[in-house]
């Protein structure tokens, strides 16, 4: 299956964000993807950390919700939509939840981020937990090739969080790293995922400098199953894609056998 990582830049203006996913998605399937990876915070990187509160929906309806189940199945792939901002009990709070939806347009699972990224550094500070209320339960799915494990952004640093999801064929990872951490750890931390689970990993970012001066590191990538870079996209709005290759995994898992030599 040809699968791709959707790269943007998104603003403050959420109109703007969904018809530049529109284009990019339309783009990708169009040469022959199957499966489309929206970044975190798609349709929103707002001007104050709270902004995302006031586009908050409810789980189950909302216009971006009701925007990624007509694209999947306009388009008929599998969207894995980043990250949105859903409601939360705490009413200044929100949940940052990455929805899946199948061909036709069906809602197939749920991840809420579980780790939140905080991070102080100079003028440089980021505190996630401010506003938004962590997840408590990892998730995966089906896509007709074998599992996909569903994570985002910071929880790239906690690898017993892709150990509980067992094994699996892909790792997708919607973030939005900062260009301070990327330049410094993120395809390290993906490579290294991808090497000890013996799959693909497909990491879609937000990549450039936006318009409430945060600069994100970019690097959208898909990575095989022995820690190679498949293909790569620095900055700016484009589109990372390439196939998983079941034969690769199996063959590198027989090789190989790391994960059947698992102690602990």
């Amino acid at each position: 299956m040809k699968i791709a990582a959707i790269q943007m830049i998104s603003t403050p203006v959420p109109t703007e964000n969904i018809a530049t996913a529109r284009r990019l998605m339309r783009e990708a399937a169009a040469a022959g993807a199957k499966l489309l990876l929206l970044p975190e915070y798609w349709p929103l990187m707002g001007l104050h950390e709270t902004d995302k509160v006031d586009i908050a929906e409810e789980a189950g309806q909302g216009p971006l919700q009701a925007f990624m189940a007509d694209m999947a199945h306009t388009l008929g792939v599998w969207l894995i939509g980043g990250t949105i901002p859903l409601q939360a009990p705490d009413v200044t709070k929100v949940l940052n939840t990455t929805l899946v939806y199948d061909p036709q347009g069906q809602q197939v699972a749920r991840y809420d981020k579980i780790h939140l990224f905080g991070f102080s550094k100079g003028e440089e500070s980021y505190e996630e937990a401010r506003t938004i209320v962590a997840g408590e339960q990892v998730s995966s799915f089906d896509a007709g090739f074998g599992a996909v494990a569903l994570s985002i952004c910071y929880d790239l640093r906690f690898p017993e969080l892709f150990r509980a999801l067992g094994a699996c064929s892909l790792i997708v990872v919607p973030a939005a790293f900062t260009y301070t951490t990327g330049q410094a750890h993120w395809e390290i931390l993906l490579r290294a995922r991808a090497i000890e689970n013996q799959c693909y990993v497909l990491a879609c970012g937000q990549g450039g400098k936006h318009v409430n001066g945060r600069r994100t590191w970019g690097h959208s990538m898909l990575i095989d199953p022995w820690g190679k870079v498949v293909d790569v996209l620095d900055e700016g709005e484009g589109i990372v894609s390439g196939d998983v290759d079941e034969s690769l995994i199996a063959s590198i898992r027989e090789s190989l056998p790391a994960l059947r030599h698992r102690k602990l």
